[in-house]
């Protein structure tokens, strides 16, 4: 049970990332008296600069090892074609 929890929370629902939807920022005490659109400002622009999920960044990485290997297998095939013609 949860007694007298007071916090101030800026919520986010126009995030502009692709990857998140609405983002919820519980401010620190000492920052509760900054005017309000400074913060909204400010957290637009920390969901903004987020990156991908570092599961996304991976398979990206793994989809593009594959696409290079078999680019560098055709392109080895190709060279041998022409080597043995």
């Amino acid at each position: 049970m949860i007694k007298g929890v007071n916090r101030h929370i800026i919520e986010i629902t126009n995030t502009g990332n692709m990857y998140y939807e609405r983002a919820l920022l519980v401010l620190r005490p000492e920052y509760n008296d900054v005017e309000r659109s400074l913060l909204e400002k400010e957290a637009r622009r920390l969901i903004r600069d987020m990156q991908a999920p570092s599961a996304i960044k991976k398979q990206r990485a793994l989809v593009s090892w594959i696409v290079r290997f078999g680019i560098s297998a055709c392109v080895g095939a190709l060279i041998m074609y022409f080597i043995k013609r």
